[in-house]
C-alpha cells in the first residue's frame, strides 16, 4: 500500500494534463461582484460535483464557485460553475 501512495504522488495526475483548463475557487466578493454585474443568481450556474476531480483537488465545497480559463487559439474564456454535491 506505502508503494501505491508513493507512486501515486510521483505520478502526473490526469487533472495537471496540459488540456484540462485552469480551474479556480473564488471568493464571496468576486462572486457577488460576477452575480451584480451579469444580473444573474447563483442557480443560473451550471454545475460542477464536489467529486469531480477538479473540485476535489482544490477542495471545493458545494455553495462555492470555480472559475474555468479556457483557451481558444490566442484568446482566454472564463466559465463559472456552482459546486453541487455529488451523487
Amino acid at each position: 500500500m506505502l508503494l501505491l501512495s508513493v507512486l501515486g504522488e510521483l505520478l502526473p495526475s490526469k487533472s495537471d494534463h496540459e488540456l484540462v483548463p485552469e480551474h479556480e475557487l473564488m471568493n464571496d466578493k468576486e462572486v457577488a461582484e460576477l452575480f451584480k454585474k451579469l444580473g444573474i443568481v447563483m442557480e443560473n450556474l451550471p454545475r460542477i460535483y464536489d467529486t469531480d476531480p477538479q473540485a476535489v483537488k482544490l477542495g471545493a465545497k458545494a455553495g462555492q464557485v470555480v472559475r474555468i480559463y479556457r483557451k481558444d487559439g490566442k484568446n482566454e474564456y472564463e466559465y463559472f460553475r456552482r459546486v453541487v454535491e455529488g451523487k
